[in-house]
């Protein structure tokens, strides 16, 4: 039998207006009474009704995400960070994969305003912005969260991609490595764009070039970046280093490397983006450009939540370079000083590509 708002209110020893202050986030009920009552809520099963709420005009607590792939591993880890986020403040979350298709996007927006979703999350590439006007102009509040709209009234979140790139080309230069190659996702997508153009600044920095010859746009999938990456180890004149625009594409790198007997890093140094769990697990040990994927997961709720109605913000979080076992100078020794420490697990510092501090540690 469907439990009912009587039900949570006798198991709660609450008044059914109490249960229903939880439901509709009114009411002076402090936070530990408040998460209890939610936690009975979802002992019993009971599930206000949505549609209802929606047709009241009454806030539906519930939020909308939009990804390219909920297989990237990153992606997936980034909802999951949201999705707990939203839970623990009372809201559900309805998310869907676009694979960076228009007519996907469009479908999915317009389910959610369907559902009277009281905000959206957008983590996918839009090159039509014109496609968020009936959310802006419904009064929904929307969090860009890695590409940005600056004529919209909604709030971004973004990392420092190219201070992100910069950190994993001078830690190759300090290794020594003079020749380098680039994976990144279409050039379309911003985050793709400012790593390269982060990697490519620091590149130059040290005294070295980066041809355009050897910066490879592939898809997104491991197959497609194992392909391209061939490509680019098979040369006469290859790169003795890649850094790869994302951990999937990393893989990809790795994949290639060990199918025609170089080895990682001894070889060929790897870098990848992201810090998924790919990035631990990989064989070996992905040294990777950090996202702090749980802080972002929180930032753009609370953006949703407590500041839906405010005026636009743009929060830039800064990425930490993780050095593990695929970087090393070439021909496979660490210079000393700079060996990845389990015990310490901290390296050097350095200045982002605006000059603000990026962290890198060592795992």
């Amino acid at each position: 039998m469907k439990a009912t708002i009587y039900d949570v209110a006798r198991e709660a020893g609450v008044s059914i207006a109490t249960v229903s202050q939880v439901i509709n986030g009114k009411g002076k009920i402090s936070e530990e009474r408040r998460r209890e009552i939610l936690k009975i809520m979802e002992k019993l099963n009971y599930q206000p009704s949505v549609i209802a709420a929606a047709l009241t005009g009454k806030k539906t607590y519930t939020l909308g995400l939009l990804v390219p792939d909920i297989a990237n591993p990153f992606f997936a880890e980034f909802a999951r960070a949201v999705e707990d986020e939203g839970h623990r403040v009372g809201y559900n979350l309805i998310f869907c994969s676009t694979d960076n298709r228009e007519d996907r996007v469009e479908r999915y927006l317009t389910l959610f305003r369907q559902k009277k979703v009281d905000g959206v999350i957008i983590g996918t590439g839009i090159e039509n912005d014109k496609l968020l006007n009936p959310l802006v102009q419904q009064g929904v509040p929307v969090v860009l969260f890695a590409r940005e709209a600056p004529d919209l009234p909604v709030h971004t979140v973004v990392v420092d991609d190219a201070g992100g790139g910069a950190l994993a080309a001078r830690h190759l230069a300090e290794l020594g490595h003079r020749r380098f190659g680039v994976l990144a996702e279409s050039p379309k997508i911003s985050s793709s764009r400012e790593r390269i153009r982060g990697f490519r600044a620091a590149v130059e920095e040290a005294g070295c070039e980066l041809p355009d010859k050897f910066v490879a746009h592939c898809g997104p999938s491991v197959s497609d970046s194992k392909r391209y990456a061939l490509d680019l180890l098979l040369r006469s004149d290859r790169p003795t280093a890649l850094f790869c625009c994302n951990d999937l594409l990393a893989i990809g790198a790795l994949q290639a490397a060990r199918e025609i007997g170089l080895r990682v890093p001894q070889d060929i140094s790897v870098v990848g983006f992201d810090d998924t769990i790919l990035a631990s697990v990989s064989d070996p040990p992905l040294t990777t450009v950090a996202q702090p994927i749980e802080t972002i997961g929180k930032i753009v709720i609370d953006l949703l939540v407590n500041h839906g109605d405010s005026e636009k913000r743009r929060i830039v979080l800064q990425p930490e370079l993780k050095i593990r076992h695929s970087t090393s100078s070439p021909g496979g020794r660490r210079p000393s000083g700079r060996r990845p420490s389990p015990t310490t697990g901290r390296e050097n510092s350095g200045p982002s590509a605006d000059g603000r501090t990026l962290r890198q540690t060592a795992d």
